[in-house]
Parts: C-alpha cells; sequence; structure tokens
C-alpha cells in the first residue's frame, strides 16, 4: 500500500501555512552561524547526502543529521554521525542556526519551518525521466478541493516560493540541468553542472572490484546463489496509485519458470513511497524482496545485477553507468504520460528497444538478454550511448565539484578545521 501521495500530501501543506509562517518570522531573529551544517535524507541514512556528509567530513566539516526514526538514529550511531531528530526542538534550532541546509528530496529532510535564510542545497534522488516540481500536474494535485484553479494557483505559488530559497542544484549535465531549472524554477547560476554525488560509487574501482563487492553484499544480505544470474526488477512510484505491474498467480508460473530456465534470482526492488504485493503465492528463492529494509542504497549493489527490469525509474540513468542492459517494461504508459508526462520521449530512452507492456513481453525479453549474448552487449551499448548523454563526468569526483561550490558560494568552510588525518 503506498504510504503518500501529492493530494493528502499538498492538502496537509495547506493546513500547515501558519507553521511556516510562523518559522518564517522566527528565522529573521536567529543569527546563522556560516560553518554550521545540517543534513538530512528522504530515505535514510544514505544516497547523496552521506556522499557529501562523509566528504565534508574528511574535509573538517561536522555536519549534524537530522533523522525521523530510530532506523536511522541506529544507521547514524553505527556510522559516527551526529543526530537529532528533526521535528525536536534541538532539530528545529539546528536547522534554524544552520548556514548550509543540505536536502535529497524535500524542506522535510531536515525541520521545514525553519529552513528560510539558509545556504540551500537540494542533491535531488535521481535524473528525471518522468515530469516533476512545476512541470507535472501531479506535484499541485489536492486533496482539498482537488477541482479548484486557485488551489492549485496557491500550490503553485507556494511550491515556487519555496524552490526559490534554493541556492544550489547540482547537475548531472546540460541535459538535466535544464530539466532542473524548468521543474524546480530556479535561476541558471543554482544549477552547476558537477555531477550527482550518489553515483561518485559507480566510478570508484575497477569495473571487476566493483562487481565482486556488490554481489557479495546482495548474496549475504539475501542468502542467495551468488552463481546465479541476478535481475534486478524496480518498479517506480505511481504518485499514490496501485502498482499496475503486480503479477498474477498464472504469471508468477511463468516468471519462475523462466527464472529456473535462466538459474537467475529475480530481486524485487519497489519505490520506498509505494510498494506492490510482489510475493508468488508458493514461496520461491527465485524471487526475493530487496526493499529499503533490505538494503537501504541501491546505487552502489546495481554492478551485481546482470539486467535490469524497470518502467520510469531514474535508476534507467544510474545503471548507465555500469552498464547495464535494461528490459523497458510499461503497462500503464498512456495513463502515466497523461497523468505524469515526460522529459522528451519515452521512445528516447528506450530505442530501437521499445518496451513490454505484459509480464509475457518482460520474459521475452529478459530470456533474450540472458540467454543471447548479442542481445545482452547491444543492450549494453545502448546504456553505454545514454550515460553519456545524461553524466557529463564519470570520474568519482561529483561530491568533490559538489563541496567546492559550497564552500565557495556559501562561505560554509570553516578555515580553522582541519581536513582528517592532516595536522
Amino acid at each position: 500500500m503506498a504510504s503518500f501521495s501529492f493530494g493528502a500530501g499538498n492538502a496537509a501543506k495547506i493546513l500547515r501555512i501558519p507553521l511556516y509562517a510562523a518559522g518564517r518570522v522566527l528565522t529573521t531573529f536567529i543569527p546563522r552561524n556560516p560553518t554550521q551544517w545540517v543534513i538530512g535524507c528522504g530515505v535514510g541514512i544514505g544516497d547523496g547526502a552521506l556522499e557529501l556528509w562523509e566528504y565534508a567530513h574528511q574535509q573538517g566539516e561536522d555536519p549534524l543529521w537530522l533523522i525521523s526514526s530510530p532506523r536511522e538514529a541506529a544507521d547514524a550511531a553505527r556510522r559516527g554521525i551526529r543526530f537529532a531528530y528533526k521535528h525536536s526542538l534541538r532539530g528545529l534550532w539546528a536547522t534554524a542556526r544552520a548556514g548550509v541546509i543540505v536536502v535529497t528530496h524535500g524542506f522535510g529532510d531536515v525541520n521545514r519551518y525553519t529552513v528560510s535564510g539558509g545556504f540551500l542545497v537540494q542533491l535531488w534522488h535521481g535524473i528525471p525521466l518522468k515530469r516533476i516540481g512545476v512541470d507535472s500536474p501531479e506535484t499541485l494535485r489536492s486533496g482539498i478541493l482537488p477541482r479548484s484553479q486557485a488551489v492549485k494557483a496557491l500550490l503553485r505559488f507556494m511550491y515556487l516560493s519555496a524552490t526559490h530559497r534554493i541556492r544550489l542544484f547540482p547537475a548531472a549535465s546540460h541535459l538535466v540541468r535544464g530539466r532542473l531549472q524548468s521543474a524546480f524554477g530556479i535561476p541558471d547560476a543554482a544549477v552547476p553542472v558537477t555531477g550527482e554525488p550518489r553515483v561518485d560509487v559507480l566510478s570508484r574501482a575497477t569495473a571487476a572490484e566493483r562487481r565482486e563487492r556488490a554481489r557479495a553484499e546482495i548474496s549475504e544480505l539475501t542468502n542467495s546463489d551468488a552463481g546465479a544470474r541476478f535481475v534486478l526488477y524496480a518498479p517506480t512510484w505511481r504518485d499514490g496509485a496501485p502498482d499496475p505491474a503486480v503479477p498474477t498467480a498464472a504469471e508468477w508460473q511463468k516468471i519462475i519458470a523462466a527464472l529456473d530456465e535462466q538459474d537467475a534470482v529475480l530481486f524485487v526492488r519497489s519505490h520506498p513511497l509505494g510498494a506492490g504485493a510482489y510475493a508468488p503465492p508458493v514461496p520461491s528463492a527465485r524471487v526475493r524482496a530487496l526493499g529499503a529494509d533490505v538494503i537501504l542504497n541501491v546505487t552502489p549493489v546495481l554492478p551485481a545485477f546482470d539486467v535490469l527490469v524497470t518502467d520510469y525509474s531514474s535508476l534507467i540513468f544510474d545503471s548507465a553507468l555500469v552498464p547495464l542492459p535494461v528490459v523497458y517494461f510499461a503497462p500503464d504508459f498512456d495513463e502515466y504520460q497523461s497523468r505524469r508526462g515526460f522529459y522528451g520521449t519515452y521512445g528516447d530512452v528506450t530505442g530501437e528497444y521499445g518496451w513490454a507492456t505484459d509480464w509475457a513481453g518482460v520474459l521475452h525479453d529478459l530470456q533474450a538478454v540472458l540467454s543471447t549474448e548479442h542481445e545482452a552487449a547491444g543492450r549494453s551499448a545502448h546504456a553505454r550511448a545514454l550515460s553519456e548523454r545524461v553524466h557529463t563526468y564519470r570520474d568519482g569526483k561529483n561530491t568533490q565539484r559538489v563541496y567546492s561550490a559550497i564552500s565557495k558560494l556559501s562561505g560554509a568552510h570553516n578555515p580553522h578545521r582541519a581536513p582528517k588525518g592532516k595536522a
């Protein structure tokens, strides 16, 4: 069952207007410390926020991570990260005092009411294929008077008023930069092409080393046969609606039979904001759940897989750095395109391979990739070409460039702190 929808989220946002106003007043009286950082991430201790925390910490900074759950508290403590609950008085005060505020999803990653006046860094959480921000009608849906144009206008005003506070929004390439500027209404200077910190891990060490490490981690976490072929299935979030791709009992039988034939394991990673009932009627070692409760950060383990099956997920672009062959699966293409829309066309991404609309088509394409070297090589080459379109940098230094931009534009670096390991 989905845990969030724009309609419910926007309705709550309207009801919280007095709290936003109170926070705005509060931050006008609290001086900010330019060398103090707070960091938050909508999915926990991970993503680009963790990459930036680690690099900043190496440079002598001491960012405070704002959390929202006991699990995040345990993860932060295990990593030696200072933390506070974002909805506590300490979280409110830390956000109000911070010179640098880093988020990956939205201002709710930290204390949303006291972000005004800080140097806001939005790392985001993937290269958009589906339209986002004010480019998407979905963003402006509300559970309060859903057909009211006045409510939509109010939400648009509130959204852009918030995003105009973003001072730095790193982009993976000039192509992506244009999408981010359009979606969030922010100026050129705030969107430098630095690359995304979240994918640096896919450029470190050698390809063989990345694959060996990732396969060992997946095998250990899921108790799977390391000698099998690994298939990752990652359906994207349907904005609170049910997932249309959940297999029927008959389809599960065919899926498992195909996996047996290819000696493959299907790892299902549902979107953190919405999960389908991806459990076969009869449990099988050929199908494994790989949700955020199993592994929070899927990006580092992408090299473990032999093929990716997905629809409109930004993992298409992340996995292109491996590069992974992709089987495209879009069972609700017409509806999704009408409701959400795409940057460019879906065909621009899928190219000559097109997309399957049901599990029969997915299994046909998947078996071709797993049994035909020519098919696998062709789809890998397609992924590599896609990566060259959307990733300007593939050197593992995106985080360094982002940190440098923060230091230059915000005056955040404390010159009295020495980088870790240095006198």
